[in-house]
């Protein structure tokens, strides 16, 4: 069962957008959409997308919504992908 996360950015170039990470296992998918009937488009994550989604599911462990085992693997990715 894959774990979805989601938030909005605010970009001035590219103005307000959605973004979408599913963990599925050891691997994550990230995605993106701009508007209410557009289709979501791969999105290359940035550091800043990278905190959001530690500080996103840091706060899922506490209410049991996925499990630190969960929260150690996502972190895991994150320093895979950042160094």
């Amino acid at each position: 069962m894959s774990t979805d996360f989601g938030w909005w950015n605010r970009d001035p170039l590219e103005g307000k957008y959605q973004v979408r990470a599913a963990v599925h296992g050891g691997n994550i998918s990230w995605e993106r959409k701009q508007g209410h009937h557009t289709p979501w488009v791969p999105h290359a994550p940035t550091r800043e997308d990278w905190d959001t989604l530690i500080v996103t599911a840091e706060r899922r462990v506490p209410r049991r919504l996925i499990s630190p085992r969960q929260f150690a693997a996502i972190k895991d990715l994150r320093d895979q992908a950042l160094s």
